[in-house]
């Protein structure tokens, strides 16, 4: 097993966390946009509709990037039997139990009285929630967690025959490809192809997943395995950073351009495929980017890092119902609209933040609920000890 493949990638590791603040960044602008939402400002703004498609664009696509090139290195620490257990433990319990069963029932219950679907208490809508047609299956915001587990599972016998024999010499010729000057944009095409070939109105094309369709996120999710399994291509993506900047700003323009004059596109058109054609060029130019700046700059450890990657999974659990119960009040308030974002962003963030030291972080069956590791039984002995002390201290 060469170190390569078991070093740590630090600089996916910032990129993880700085993808889910993106997250939880947009969803605080969801209150102010213009398309409909679980809670919604009594007044939106197109300005917010532009910032939260501009978001979309690459925010989910660099997360799922980042996902598959973690399967990558997840997979050189045990076989499929360990990879199929621990993603069920990390992925499938939290889906469960926080997004189908607990946050999931806030979360639709907030959305239907404020749509003018439900008049009454909490506790009164509970029944009604486990109704087929309510009930939250994909666990609302932690969709992510469904359909990465469903991607970690289909392809996983790709991802094992691509990791020895065959499958290696495969990947190598792929990395010959685009190791070429500048052929790494071509990992476009396959995103491209999948939004200009599907209907955006049907299911296996709506882009209503984050901005993305489940094969598009399928696309990112692949190329993250591909990229991290070939030092060249890495090496490619920084060194062209500043052309996918220049590229970013392109199509920003052209994009938004094209969507203001000529509105929405209509599937089969010539105008469908060429607006699709700039959204997947835009993602994978945002996603490039990111890449190429993240990988140059932020391959390196700090005390911080240990303990916001640990983290990510609860906070992004935890930030949409809390946004959501925050929001739910503030935007009824009489104060500039400015100021009510200001204070749902802020607040919350305080609030998960709380929420995950002092109700997650230091419980193991919270740990576990929340698809994280055990704390080890010496920290967990300290950690009571610590609580003896400070109650004897009191």
């Amino acid at each position: 097993m060469d170190t390569k493949s078991t070093q740590r990638r630090y600089d996916l590791d910032w990129l993880r966390v700085f993808g889910i603040l993106v997250v939880f960044v947009y969803h605080s602008g969801r209150f102010f946009n213009i398309e409909d939402w679980h809670v919604k400002n009594p007044t939106t703004y197109l300005g917010v509709e532009v910032w939260e498609i501009m978001l979309a664009n690459w925010m989910m696509p660099l997360i799922f990037l980042i996902s598959g090139a973690s399967i990558y290195y997840a997979l050189n620490k045990g076989g499929a039997v360990s990879f199929i257990k621990d993603k069920i433990l990390r992925l499938v319990v939290p889906l469960v139990a926080m997004g189908m069963l607990t946050f999931g029932v806030l979360q639709i219950y907030l959305e239907r009285l404020t749509h003018g679907k439900f008049s009454g208490s909490f506790f009164e809508f509970v029944p009604q929630y486990f109704q087929a047609d309510i009930f939250a299956g994909w666990g609302v915001h932690l969709w992510y967690l469904r359909m990465l587990f469903t991607f970690c599972i289909v392809f996983l016998p790709l991802f094992l025959w691509l990791k020895r024999g065959s499958g290696q010499r495969v990947l190598g010729k792929l990395g010959n490809l685009l190791a070429s000057p500048g052929a790494i944009y071509l990992v476009a095409l396959p995103t491209i192809l999948c939004l200009i070939l599907t209907d955006r109105e049907q299911y296996w094309g709506t882009l209503g997943w984050g901005g993305g369709s489940i094969l598009t996120h399928a696309t990112f999710f692949l190329s993250g395995f591909l990229i991290v399994s070939d030092e060249r291509l890495q090496k490619n993506i920084q060194r062209l950073r500043w052309v996918s900047v220049a590229l970013v700003l392109v199509f920003l323009v052209i994009l938004f351009g094209a969507l203001m004059i000529f509105g929405e596109p209509s599937f089969g058109t010539l105008y469908y495929i060429v607006a699709f054609t700039l959204w997947g060029l835009g993602s994978w130019s945002w996603v490039l980017m990111i890449l190429g700046f993240g990988t140059r700059r932020l391959n390196f450890n700090h005390g911080l890092l240990s303990h916001a990657n640990e983290a990510v999974l609860p906070f992004y659990i935890l930030h949409q119902p809390v946004l959501l119960v925050i929001g739910y009040f503030v935007v009824q308030w009489t104060i500039p609209d400015f100021a009510k974002w200001l204070i749902i962003l802020t607040s919350s963030f305080t609030v998960i933040m709380a929420l995950y030291e002092f109700g997650v972080r230091r419980f193991n069956l919270m740990r576990f609920l929340f698809g994280m590791k055990p704390l080890a039984k010496t920290v967990v002995a300290e950690t009571r000890q610590a609580a003896i002390a400070g109650g004897k201290s009191r």
